[in-house]
C-alpha cells in the first residue's frame, strides 16, 4: 500500500512488457505447447533456453540424432508441468531434465536444470517464463 502511494500519479518513462520480449526474440512463446501440456497461463521460455534446449535442425539431426524442435520443447514443458503439479512453492521452482546438447558431436543426453519463474503476464494474469537457472 505505502508502495503504491510513493508512486501515485507518477507515469512511467517507459515499459517494457512480455509482448514486447516476445516480439524482439527475449522470450519465445510456447503456450499453446504449454496449453496442451496441461498448463492453464502463457509459458515462454527464455532465448537462452530456446538455444540451449530446444533448437535442432537438419544439420543437427545428421550430425547428431534424429531429433526435432516440436519433441524438444516438448520435453522442458512437460517436465516443467511435471516439476510444478508436486513443487508446493510460489514465485519460482527448478527442475531438471535430459537433452542432448546441441552442437559439437555429442549423441548423449545430458542432464540440465532449468527454472520457472510465476509471475504476473501482461494483463495481471499469472505467466510462467522457463530460463536458465542464471538468468533472472
Amino acid at each position: 500500500m505505502m508502495m503504491q502511494r510513493l508512486f501515485e500519479g507518477v507515469t512511467p518513462v517507459s515499459t517494457y512488457t512480455r509482448a514486447d520480449a516476445i516480439g524482439d526474440g527475449v522470450l519465445v512463446d510456447a503456450s499453446i505447447v504449454a496449453k496442451e501440456a496441461g498448463f492453464t497461463c502463457p509459458v515462454a521460455v527464455t532465448k537462452a533456453v530456446w538455444s540451449d534446449c530446444v533448437k535442432w535442425g537438419q544439420e543437427d539431426t545428421k550430425r547428431q540424432a534424429p531429433q526435432d524442435e516440436e519433441g524438444r520443447l516438448w520435453d522442458v514443458i512437460y517436465m516443467c508441468l511435471q516439476t510444478a503439479r508436486y513443487t508446493k512453492v510460489e514465485g519460482a521452482f527448478y527442475f531438471i531434465l535430459y537433452r542432448i546438447p546441441r552442437g559439437g558431436r555429442g549423441r548423449k543426453a545430458r542432464l540440465t536444470r532449468l527454472k520457472a519463474h510465476i509471475g504476473p503476464g501482461d494483463d495481471g494474469e499469472g505467466a510462467i517464463t522457463i530460463m536458465k537457472p542464471d538468468e533472472s
